[in-house]
């Protein structure tokens, strides 16, 4: 994962409310387990009927991204078309957390403050100030070290390698030990 800091550029607007996954991949093209490839099939439906969706790093959205089915793919398909950030006045909570686990930030702001950002065009977002131009936004501060560090589940847990090898060469065992590789052909 890519350590996220700050992220500037123009927005592109997404003036709908209740967007849900479906919506942003369609469910007949998450046909594969690797998180790239997706940004083709992105809002797939809306961009065939003439929608138009600039690849730019911030998205701003209406109210309730990311509603409806959980799905990574959703994550994945919004950054492999190219944004890094979304901003929205609420996210679906399993959405907001996926995006998180992949790697993008996802900024809640009051409405009238993504009013204004769309108004402008573009915006700055700086995660470690937790600001978008002139706008605070609160965050989870374990939320905000794993995305400034670029850390993902695997990456928090391999930190800890030491500690986890220590407790298990100190743990007692009864039966065999079958965690050593032993005997022939091995």
């Amino acid at each position: 994962m890519d350590p996220v800091s700050t992220i500037e550029g123009a927005i592109t607007f997404v003036d709908q409310e209740d967007v849900d996954t479906d919506q942003i991949i369609p469910a007949r093209y998450m046909k594969r387990v690797e998180r790239t490839g997706f940004g083709e099939y992105l809002f797939h439906e809306w961009r065939a009927n003439g929608y138009d969706l600039p690849a730019n790093p911030i998205l701003v959205a209406g109210e309730n991204f990311g509603c409806g089915s959980s799905r990574e793919h959703a994550p994945w398909a919004l950054l492999d078309y190219g944004f890094v950030a979304l901003i929205s006045p609420r996210f679906a909570d399993i959405f907001r957390n996926n995006c998180t686990k992949n790697g993008m930030l996802p900024i809640e702001l009051p409405k009238e403050q993504c009013d204004e950002i769309v108004r402008r065009g573009k915006a700055k977002i700086d995660l470690e100030a937790q600001t978008v131009d002139e706008f605070s936004f609160a965050i989870d501060p374990q939320i905000k070290h794993r995305l400034l560090n670029g850390l993902d589940d695997i990456s928090l847990t391999l930190a800890q390698v030491d500690a986890i090898e220590a407790y298990e060469s100190g743990r007692e065992r009864s039966g065999p030990d079958t965690t050593a590789l032993t005997g022939a052909g091995v």
